[in-house]
């Protein structure tokens, strides 16, 4: 068996035959890219399937992908940068930057026009949007008391980021601040509150502070014409099979975004989204750039949900399922923490982070072990099992693991 840096080479290898079996012959994946980073080296790295399945074009280690919800992280890091300033604090009420939210309510019935509501028990705190107990909800959530209302008026598709705040300003919330795990568009409120503490937009804090430091040079909130040939095809799962639901050479990312998204908005290749993990693995530095300290990442990466909950006893909605598994997960300030793999019924370790994007992207980072895992393609709705999948084949693959050796001690 071949073996680098405690992990064994044909163990990935298998990895790579089991997504190509079961997601790409089968016509599920479009594509396949897998990185796995550990103990200060990239111990596999590779590429299956077509970047463009029409035109028959074969991926490619460099293409740019739509990372959706893996921006969320690097808002909420954007975020805690400005805490570090002491221009802002988690325990700040979010009106404190937002003033034309100081009288919103909580929602007791009615609809778009006609909504009754009743004073919220406690005002909506910077902490809430950050782990998603703001009571906002999101345009893609389905059956909700206010969802249908935020697609009607267009929140994240035809408002700009400053309108989707001011149209929330006239909106009940889902729930009270604090009593429910709601996904939401809590993180692009966020981004939000990022650009008016510094005085920016918030696209050029994020590029100026996180991803020029970190050297992401094709990380960014559209694909500019030179890079457009990396650019990917983006599919989605119907009940009738694979569709093609935003081709490159008509995507809206080939231009400057209408609603800068800091809970979904960045492309990145996954080198570029390595060099945020690694930044994660080592506390909150690279390559000589310290962009938060180790002690506020560690804050970032405990579970914060009221009294030490999991999200399944909070959450209010099938997404949560679907994003990180039911019992023993926890979130902290942008991510998803692993509590207990026992009753997540997956392998990993306690206090491993991750979170995901819409297309089928994902990543986690396990400081126990020092290992940083990537998985990019472009599918909409595509089978959670995957995640499930991959993160069992590479923990399966460790040789050498520090809780083994404390177990055997």
């Amino acid at each position: 068996m071949t073996t680098t840096a405690g992990i064994s080479s044909e163990r990935l290898n298998a990895w790579e035959a089991h997504v190509k079996a079961a997601y790409l012959d089968t016509g599920i994946l479009p594509n396949a890219l897998t990185l796995v980073y550990r103990r200060g080296e990239i111990v596999h790295q590779n590429v299956q399937g077509f970047a463009d399945v029409e035109a028959g074009v074969p991926l490619q280690g460099d293409a740019i992908f739509r990372i959706y919800s893996m921006t969320k992280p690097i808002t909420s890091l954007a975020f805690m940068m400005l805490v570090e300033e002491g221009r802002v604090a988690l325990g700040d009420p979010v009106s404190s930057v937002i003033p034309e939210w100081t009288e919103l309510g909580v929602w007791t019935g009615g609809e778009l026009g006609r909504f009754t509501t009743e004073p919220p028990r406690r005002p909506m705190l910077m902490v809430d949007l950050l782990r998603h107990t703001a009571g906002l909800s999101y345009h893609i959530q389905q059956g909700g008391r206010l969802d249908a209302a935020y697609r009607t008026l267009g929140l994240g598709t035809t408002t700009t980021l400053d309108g989707m705040i001011t149209a929330l300003a006239d909106l009940p919330l889902e729930y009270a601040p604090g009593e429910a795990w709601h996904y939401s568009f809590a993180t692009d409120v966020l981004g939000a509150v990022v650009g008016r503490v510094a005085g920016q937009p918030f696209e050029d804090f994020v590029r100026e502070r996180i991803l020029e430091p970190l050297g992401m040079v094709d990380t960014d909130f559209f694909v500019p014409a030179a890079k457009a040939g990396r650019f990917m095809p983006c599919y989605a799962l119907t009940p009738q099979g694979r569709v093609l639901y935003d081709p490159r050479a008509t995507s809206p990312y080939l231009a400057p975004p209408h609603f800068v998204s800091g809970g979904g908005g960045l492309v990145s290749t996954a080198a570029d989204y390595l060099r945020f993990c690694r930044m994660l693995l080592r506390g909150g530095e690279l390559d000589g750039a310290r962009l938060v300290g180790p002690k506020t990442l560690e804050l970032m990466t405990r579970n914060h949900l009221p009294g030490g909950a999991d999200i399944a006893s909070l959450a209010r909605s099938a997404i949560a399922a679907s994003e990180t598994g039911s019992a023993g997960v926890g979130f902290g300030l942008g991510f998803a923490v692993t509590l207990d793999p026992a009753r997540s019924l997956r392998l990993g370790n306690a206090g491993d982070f991750y979170w995901g994007g819409a297309a089928g992207t994902y990543f986690w980072v396990d400081p126990t072990e020092d290992l940083a895992v990537i998985f990019m393609t472009q599918l909409l709705l595509s089978p959670d099992r995957v995640r499930d999948d991959l993160r069992t084949f590479v923990y399966s693959a460790l040789t050498e693991s520090p809780t083994l050796r404390s177990t055997l001690a």
